[in-house]
């Protein structure tokens, strides 16, 4: 580390040397051969791919299932009529019971 930037600048100057490269096209029938290579290999899904999917439908299903929890819990707790908030005096039911 002491001597970084004497070695910063002998990289930058081999760089600077290096030649340019005008010809940056791919060689002929490189995507005739890239396409007959994914068309012929009968692949199976790899394992990642098959648990993404089954992953997104079952947070597709928790999340029905949180919203269908949700309106049965309002629908239950609206249709109360003992208390306004829902709640109830478990200390005056046994004393009441008695």
């Amino acid at each position: 580390m002491k001597d970084f930037e004497s070695r910063w600048q002998q990289l930058v100057t081999v760089a600077r040397q290096a030649p340019v490269a005008d010809d940056a096209t791919a060689p002929y029938g490189f995507a005739t051969r890239i396409a007959a290579r994914a068309l012929s290999e009968k692949r199976r899904p790899a394992l990642v791919a098959v648990f993404g999917q089954f992953s997104v439908r079952a947070l597709w299903v928790a999340c029905l299932l949180t919203l269908v929890s949700m309106a049965a819990n309002y629908i239950a707790f609206a249709g109360s009529e003992d208390d306004e908030q829902g709640l109830t005096d478990p200390v005056a039911e046994v004393l009441s019971a008695s």
